[in-house]
């Protein structure tokens, strides 16, 4: 059965990973696609194949589909280049489903996204739906629900609103005014590292010393208060890790096994799982003291590395 959700793709430099989404698409038939690919690096001559190789795939969507494209003659970088897809996604649609060019879908990831960007669709509390999910059952809340809410957008697989993303800004200069110690605090679970945590995230990306869009939505909903619905089981499959990753070169191998989710679903309570959230920060982000030293170590060696 054909999706009616608008779906955004996007894709860069790898052909190889993005026909494997395009075949799960190709299994539920979303009547609209927007297929956004960011320009080759300059200073990588050999990129241009693989990107135009990633735009030629247009011709794969070969069922009945209306198709919309984005593509930059220069490249735009992870930051800019995504944050800017999502927002021309939204120029042309009220609400609609997130895919980046690694990322398979269980079949039911589809209609649980339009089922909640329906039942959420006037409630503000909420920022938006994922699919993504690393957190076991024991360390939910309420397993026995089909999903729970979160206060990070985990965007391996996402759906969102336009009133949702309008509020999205990629450069949080002065992040600080907005989102002082003790609401930041509030924000991270109540939680010393997790505060310290987040606040050296957002100052990264304040200095633009880190290309990235997602820490930023992360940020709008902690000024925001608003909540991610996010399933209980994990919906997606992340097929990008590797020396050709943006971000994620080593597999972790955090997510729960994929599984499809019963529907229609009982709606959950709008209530922050402080449970998972806290494995979340704990398990996944690595907001530990422990952590935070690893971090930091990590960070300054990167920086020696630019500076040599």
């Amino acid at each position: 059965m054909a999706t009616s959700e608008p779906v955004l793709l996007i894709a860069f430099n790898r052909p190889e990973h993005l026909v494997k989404v395009i075949d799960r698409l190709r299994e539920v038939e979303p009547t609209a696609i927007y297929f956004a690919v960011d320009g080759a690096r300059a200073d990588r001559p050999a990129e241009k194949a693989n990107v135009d190789a990633c735009r030629a795939l247009i011709a794969a969507f070969d069922w009945p589909c209306e198709v919309k494209t984005l593509f930059h003659d220069t490249n735009l970088g992870c930051g800019l280049g995504v944050s800017s897809a999502i927002t021309w996604f939204f120029e042309h649609v009220e609400r609609g489903i997130i895919l980046e060019d690694d990322i398979v879908p269980d079949p039911s990831f589809f209609p649980f996204c339009s089922e909640l960007l329906d039942r959420y669709a006037d409630d503000a509390r909420v920022q938006a739906i994922s699919g993504c999910n690393f957190v076991p059952p024991s360390a939910q809340s309420h397993p026995e629900q089909a999903y729970r809410f979160s206060q990070v957008a985990h965007i391996w697989g996402w759906a969102t609103w336009r009133r949702s993303w309008a509020g999205y800004r990629l450069d949080i200069a002065g992040w600080r005014k907005e989102l002082p110690p003790i609401e930041l605090w509030k924000r991270a679970g109540h939680s010393v590292p997790g505060g310290v945590y987040w606040g050296s995230t957002f100052e990264l990306l304040a200095r633009k010393e880190v290309d990235t869009w997602d820490g930023q939505y992360v940020f709008t909903a902690m000024v925001s208060g608003q909540l991610t619905a996010t399933s209980n089981v994990n919906l997606i499959a992340n097929i990008g890790f590797g020396t050709t990753a943006t971000h994620t070169f080593e597999d972790r191998d955090e997510l729960q096994p994929i599984s499809p989710i019963r529907l229609p679903t009982a709606a959950a309570p709008v209530v922050l799982d402080s449970k998972a959230d806290a494995w979340t920060r704990r398990n996944h982000f690595g907001a530990t003291w422990r952590g935070l030293v690893n971090q930091g170590y990590r960070y300054l060696k990167q920086r020696q590395g630019r500076s040599t």
